[in-house]
């Protein structure tokens, strides 16, 4: 991926300067000093659609549909809920508990991740996969430094092993049986245009659809289920073998289930 520039805040001093000179160098992209320009000048002048936008304390993506930066966002609702004894549709569906691996496959901004360590703990672990480097660095990043939360919240996300890799590639070099779950979110074939938290990352998500190739890899690295998330009465379900999870009857999402036996992964 090389649409993209790397520059800075008006007036950055050094060390932020130095940090993004430094990501660009990782990512392969190309550092430009922010000096006056506007993010649509800086677009326009370079030729390219993002802006990998370093800050002191933080990195965001400036997208073609708004700003993009990491935050926990329902991750912190959503633990707090748990903590409550409160359930939810995620962890129901993955059926996970404290020293539980979960291979989740589509990182996204993260949030799934966060939950999916929380319940995991400190004996479990959560491999979160993102196929877009912009993506994978910001939320890496983000996971790492982030601080305005309360300590459990913060420790699951430090938990959290972020790799920048596309799903199908990673599986592929997994072991038989090596996480208890496989968890995929892709992008919705139906978008829910009211996720408007979500819109700056659009532009530079993965569409493709899943494959039957890829579940069946799934299938081998899991030990228990493959789980997958999709919007409510999709086709996809049924194409790639999954059973709808009970629960959530009048929600826009459903979660689908491939329930496998570990010794006989292909039944």
């Amino acid at each position: 991926m090389k649409n993209f520039i790397v520059t800075t805040i008006r007036k950055p001093d050094s060390v932020t300067e130095n940090f993004a000179e430094e990501i660009s160098f990782k990512l392969g992209g190309k550092f430009v000093g922010r000096e006056d320009f506007s993010f649509d000048a800086l677009k326009k002048i370079h030729g390219v659609e993002n802006i990998l936008l370093v800050k002191k304390n933080s990195l965001s993506i400036m997208t073609a549909q708004g700003e993009l930066f990491f935050h926990p966002n329902t991750a912190h609702l959503r633990i707090k809920n748990l903590r409550c004894g409160e359930g939810d549709r995620l962890i129901d569906a993955l059926k996970i508990s404290a020293g539980s691996k979960v291979l989740d496959c589509t990182l996204g901004l993260g949030s799934d991740a966060i939950v999916e360590s929380f319940i995991a703990g400190v004996a479990g672990k959560v491999v979160a996969l993102e196929v877009n480097p912009l993506i994978a660095e910001i939320v890496r990043h983000g996971m790492k430094n982030f601080s305005e939360d309360s300590p459990h919240i913060l420790e699951a996300m430090r938990r959290v092993e972020v790799i920048n890799a596309d799903c199908k590639d990673f599986l592929q070099i997994c072991v038989d049986n090596s996480f208890d779950v496989v968890y995929f979110d892709p992008m919705f074939r139906r978008p829910i245009k009211k996720s408007s938290g979500i819109n700056p990352i659009r532009p530079l998500a993965d569409t493709r659809p899943l494959t039957e190739k890829i579940i069946l890899e799934a299938r081998r690295v899991a030990k228990f289920r493959v789980v997958m998330k999709e919007h409510s009465g999709s086709s996809e379900f049924e194409r790639l073998g999954f059973k709808i999870a009970a629960g959530g009857k009048y929600s826009s999402v459903s979660f689908g289930v491939i329930e496998l036996d570990a010794k006989n992964f292909l039944c």
